[in-house]
């Protein structure tokens, strides 16, 4: 059998992290996710994944370092994250999520993500800053 990877973005921008609600499928709205999608024939992750924010978010993105894991999401579908950063565009939903939040680090709980991203969103978390001390 042959494993399809999905790629998602850990997009980061001024210590915070991207997360985005499912709008679809009905089994998946109104969760939360790193937004992505699926590795196309002849496609790098990293290029993927700059497609992938660009049809999702309206955004271009630079793709940085892949986050240590693979998370299966289902037979013959695995998920990899690579992190992000965007060099162009204010990211808004446009297809499959009605929602996108910024989120420190001490947010990353405040919202229900999916399952499997809640690894990589773990890891994902230890790459942010601690927020401002006083």
């Amino acid at each position: 059998m042959t494993v399809r990877v999905v790629v998602a973005g850990a997009v980061y921008d001024q210590g915070r992290l991207l997360a985005a609600r499912r709008s679809a499928p009905p089994e998946l709205a109104g969760r939360w996710e790193l937004p992505g999608g699926k590795l196309e024939p002849g496609e790098s992750p990293q290029q993927a994944l700059v497609r992938e924010l660009r049809e999702e978010l309206g955004v271009e993105t630079e793709p940085g370092e892949r986050i240590p894991g693979e998370w299966p999401l289902k037979p013959g579908l695995v998920l990899q994250v690579w992190t992000a950063r965007v060099v162009s565009g204010e990211p808004r939903p446009l297809q499959d999520h009605d929602e996108l939040r910024w989120l420190t680090r001490h947010e990353l709980d405040t919202v229900d993500w999916l399952d499997q991203d809640r690894p990589a969103v773990a890891e994902a978390g230890r790459r942010l800053p601690d927020g401002v001390r006083g």
